[in-house]
């Protein structure tokens, strides 16, 4: 994976089967947990993909002038094969993480240096392995996570639950915030929120938020730390964490001390373990009724999955209560 890889898959649109296709494939632990904070920069140069001369995690070195301008157009002109709707060249720029764009190029960029024709370089980047996206399920089969304890939002006896794993230094997470809400909002009876610790290694200042929004929870203000941090997401300092502190009133003696405590210490790291063993890949990531959900998460997507859930619920009753 490269340097440009992204917290978690986003993609503009689902398949009106509900599929998506599978495009972040993670190894270890080490290489899953990507550097989401660079694709947030490149997304705020808006580099227009174009006209770009460069893209992100391309190779151009090695072509000639006339070389590079083919592999561009091509690039420009050719859809990327993961379903996402753009141009080859566009989802480098705005999903750089994308495995299929990136290897769609690098047989581009490879053929060209090898003195094939552009002919060519379109062949073989059709007959690459990168050419057809396998689909997936939006909501994979459900598994067992322990949420004794979690932070929770909604009524307890809610018919759905979510499980969020989040990390509070990425900004994807905080996108996702107003949209989960947006869900709550939508189902004020149905649905109910638990939140879950996963702190990525390569953000510098999660583990410490996880921390300090545990150590609020003892204090009966988890959710507004939540809201507070990740409104801050950028910028997580201890200087910060403890200024949103003292504006949530929690007592800041207690505060700092249960932030160093074994408790505070042990409840992020049993989340990560349980991310870990639900098959968490990167944040945010969240489970419907123990499914791992692989769509977007935004509230107009999340209302068809739960509209169907919802659905197949009632339907389960109501088979099950004729079976009597």
């Amino acid at each position: 994976m490269d340097d440009y890889a992204v917290c978690q898959l986003r993609r503009s649109a689902l398949p009106k089967n509900l599929t998506i296709r599978t495009m972040h494939p993670f190894g270890l632990r080490a290489l899953k947990l990507a550097a989401c904070g660079l694709l947030s920069v490149l997304l705020c140069l808006a580099q227009d993909w174009s006209t770009a001369d460069s893209l992100p995690g391309v190779d151009f070195s090695g072509l000639t002038a006339a070389q590079k301008a083919t592999a561009l157009k091509i690039l420009r002109q050719h859809d990327c094969s993961c379903a996402c709707g753009m141009k080859i060249a566009e989802c480098r720029v705005k999903d750089p993480s994308c495995s299929y764009s990136n290897g769609l190029t690098t047989a581009i960029v490879q053929a060209l240096k090898s003195g094939k024709s552009e002919a060519d370089a379109v062949a073989a980047a059709e007959n690459s392995k990168w050419a057809h996206a396998q689909p997936t399920k939006v909501l994979e089969d459900p598994v067992k996570i322990p949420v004794a304890g979690a932070p929770q939002l909604g009524p307890a006896n809610a018919s759905v639950t979510i499980v969020e794993f989040s990390d509070f230094q990425c900004p994807y997470c905080a996108a996702a915030v107003p949209e989960i809400k947006a869900l709550l909002s939508a189902y004020p009876k149905q649905v109910k929120l638990i939140f879950k610790q996963f702190p990525l290694d390569i953000h510098s200042q999660a583990e410490m938020a996880a921390n300090a929004a545990v150590a609020a929870g003892l204090q009966g203000k988890f959710w507004q730390m939540h809201d507070a941090m990740f409104a801050h997401h950028d910028e997580l300092s201890r200087a910060t964490i403890d200024t949103l502190a003292k504006q949530i009133g929690l007592d800041i003696n207690r505060f700092a001390t249960d932030m160093n405590s074994t408790q505070v210490h042990e409840t992020v790291v049993r989340d990560q373990q349980d991310g870990d063993q639900a098959g968490v890949q990167g944040t945010p990531t969240i489970f419907i009724d123990g499914q791992k959900y692989n769509g977007p998460i935004t509230l107009n997507y999340l209302k068809l999955v739960m509209d169907a859930e919802l659905k197949h619920q009632s339907t389960f009753k109501q088979t099950a209560s004729l079976k009597r």
